[in-house]
């Protein structure tokens, strides 16, 4: 299912047959290797480095999100990685995180302009296209000296030697073994936000308040009603916070939250972003696309990372004058720090 621009859709992660996360079917997915839309073009080694350590980062996920009026753009796919070292991940900063943008016009090199058949094709590899690492599935730039497996970094080829390519080297069973460094694989698939027109507005619930203050009713708390006693709690707590609560409990499963052009479902008052960088590419505004949610770590099983909302702003325009994989931006928002020591 194809990402809507006009309102809130919400990814869930969903176990699948693994051949419906290949390229060729244009899937949104978690963990795993990525599945690279522009297949000549990837990011290279240095630029899937940690900024922190300097280690390769490990896919996080994708969202395959077309612009279909937009012949540059009629497929188009944003990458998320990040760095799997837990002392990298630091409050409210992006120095473990990279995003990356993918676009293709309808005619490409790579894929039928008719849409794929979603059944199992033994013959598609990625191998015609590019040389990619055994571990991480990124650019290779390194081999295995006896058989040329590929590799994108010493680490990688160090790690998949320990995993079993020491008695595998050479065979087919490399090519199929996934390494533990990745994340779990899952489908992101694609829905609607539920709206649930009985919930109170927490603006209502404002004007509730601030109705019982004006008639004295608030600090007593005597006698009053079930919807008094809401509006109370509200603006007891982090309204920031309370927001974002409210509206995931909607749908708690939701890992991904989209809107292009929409705005970001924050979690916390601070820190805010003053302004967003522009395009590097066409020094054009850049916009809200979507943003990954903390029960995507609950999913992953993840107790090492950690974080409260990736906000990605991706180039309105969606450049494609240059060829290969755009650089977008990630920002960072964690708990605050009240909620982390309450």
């Amino acid at each position: 299912m194809s990402i809507q621009s006009s309102t809130v859709d919400l990814g869930f992660a969903e176990k699948c047959e693994p051949w419906k996360l290949e390229s060729r079917l244009f899937p949104s997915k978690i963990g795993g290797k990525p599945a690279w839309l522009d297949l000549n073009n990837l990011p290279k080694c240095k630029d899937l480095q940690c900024d922190v350590c300097k280690q390769q980062m490990i896919f996080l996920c994708q969202i395959y999100a077309p612009h279909e009026e937009d012949e540059n753009n009629f497929h188009r796919t944003i990458f998320i990685f990040v760095c799997k070292n837990s002392q990298c991940s630091i409050r409210n900063t992006n120095n473990n995180l990279k995003v990356f943008r993918s676009n293709l016009p309808r005619v490409n090199q790579f894929y039928s302009e008719e849409p794929p058949l979603e059944e199992p094709d033994l013959t598609f590899t990625l191998n015609k296209w590019v040389k990619l690492c055994n571990v991480c599935g990124c650019l290779a730039d390194k081999s295995c000296s006896k058989c040329k497996m590929g590799y994108c970094c010493r680490e990688h080829q160090v790690i998949d030697w320990k995993e079993g390519h020491k008695n595998e080297c050479g065979s087919s069973l490399s090519d199929s073994r996934q390494s533990s460094l990745l994340f779990k694989e899952f489908e992101l698939v694609i829905e609607s936000e539920t709206e649930h027109s009985e919930e109170k507005d927490e603006k209502e619930a404002w004007r509730e308040y601030k109705k019982l203050e004006m008639e004295g009713k608030v600090g007593t708390m005597v006698n009053t009603s079930e919807v008094e006693l809401e509006a109370h709690a509200y603006v007891e707590e982090d309204t920031t916070f309370s927001k974002f609560r409210k509206r995931i409990e909607r749908d708690p499963d939701q890992v991904i939250r989209y809107q292009r052009d929409g705005v970001p479902l924050w979690i916390a008052d601070e820190p805010t972003l003053s302004e967003i960088p522009k395009c590097e590419l066409c020094n054009g505004p850049r916009q809200f696309e979507l943003q990954v949610m903390p029960q995507m770590l609950s999913v992953l099983g993840e107790n090492e990372l950690d974080w409260g909302t990736l906000v990605v702003y991706s180039c309105k325009s969606s450049c494609a004058d240059k060829v290969g994989y755009k650089i977008e931006f990630v920002f960072r928002q964690d708990v605050s720090d009240n909620k982390v020591n309450s």
